[in-house]
């Protein structure tokens, strides 16, 4: 008896179930909120800045993205840019800003998302991480990833491992940023 039927079946078999073994419905077990691949810790109408990046409520953007989107997604919570301007001479090259009312500017280049700083703490979108405008030196100090950037011509300035950076005044974090910046060092 010719036994390669037999096997051909049986791996058959083996696969199918393989196969619905691997589907899943999409939709969450009793109990469990459905996650969004971006950031499921990002509430629909609220913003957090990213070391790669932004999300602006169900959108996630790294930084390359393209600012006509970044823009749409960040209107219906932030509202308009306070103003956009282009700044021709810049380290980093030429670059354009959009500068909203509550401390976030948002950097362009070549009209890619580049950049974000933010220097103000009421109504200011979050920072992932434990490090927000207003922490105390001290705790950023504790932060794994912290380093002082000893001589910076830029004032007390600070990283947090390779991709978020600040600086103090008053012992306090007064302004964060990652991604490409337009200072002049």
């Amino acid at each position: 008896m010719d036994s390669r039927p037999l096997k051909v079946g049986c791996l058959a078999f083996a696969l199918s179930a393989f196969t619905l073994a691997a589907c899943d419905s999409g939709v969450p077990a009793p109990g469990q909120e459905p996650l969004r691949a971006s950031s499921p810790q990002v509430a629909e109408d609220e913003v957090v800045l990213r070391a790669q990046g932004l999300v602006a409520g169900p959108e996630a953007f790294y930084f390359a993205a393209g600012r006509s989107e970044d823009e749409a997604a960040l209107r219906p919570i932030l509202g308009e840019p306070a103003e956009r301007r282009d700044i021709e001479e810049c380290g980093a090259g030429p670059m354009g800003l959009s500068e909203y009312a509550n401390g976030l500017v948002v950097n362009f280049q070549r009209g890619n998302l580049a950049g974000w700083t933010l220097s103000q703490n009421e109504n200011a979108p979050r920072v992932m991480g434990d490090v927000q405008i207003g922490t105390s030196r001290d705790e950023v100090a504790d932060v794994d990833g912290f380093a002082a950037i000893k001589g910076s011509t830029l004032g007390d300035e600070f990283a947090i491992g390779n991709a978020v950076g600040g600086f103090f005044e008053d012992d306090k974090v007064a302004m964060l940023y990652a991604g490409t910046q337009c200072f002049m060092r």
